[in-house]
Order: C-alpha cells, then structure tokens, then sequence
C-alpha cells in the first residue's frame, strides 16, 4: 500500500510540474504549428455529386468545381488577404 501511494503521489507532482510547464509556455506538446498552406474558404453543393470549392493554397486563391468526373479549375487569383463576407449580397 505504501509503494502505491509513493507511486500515485510521484505522478500526481509530475502530472502538476507538466501542467505549470504548459502554461508557461515551456513545454508544447509535439511540434510546433504551422502556418497552414491549404484552406477551404467556402463550398457549395449545387445538386448531388457536383460542388463548387473556394480554396486559398499559398498565395492563390482557386475556385474548384468538383464532379462525377473530377475536377475542373474555374479561376485563380492571387490572395489579397481580405475577408470573406457572410450573408447575403446588399
């Protein structure tokens, strides 16, 4: 009983020195994130198994249209950076 107890409280100071370490910012679990490369900015389903796809990669922004066929690019355009705006047109 004594040897669990000596267990359970190691590993209870050790579970409490990595949450300190956590929250100061000194230990990170796995590597750091990255900037992502890959966004879908919006899709769209148009009926079944046809769809249109807004996708930033880098810096190009492409409208995908996807279908039983594969996939066709619509347009690409270099990424500005601006907002895409929610709702319905004014």
């Amino acid at each position: 009983m004594r040897q669990f107890a000596a267990i359970a409280l190691t590993l209870t100071l050790l579970a409490g020195l990595l949450w300190w370490l956590r929250r100061k910012g000194a230990a990170q679990w796995g590597q750091p994130r990255r900037t992502r490369m890959l966004e879908v900015l919006e899709s769209r389903a148009l009926c079944p198994g046809h769809s249109l796809h807004l996708v930033r990669i880098g810096n190009q922004v492409m409208a995908l249209a996807t279908h039983s066929g594969g996939c066709t690019l619509i347009d690409s355009q270099p990424w500005t950076g601006a907002p895409v705006s929610s709702g319905s047109p004014s």
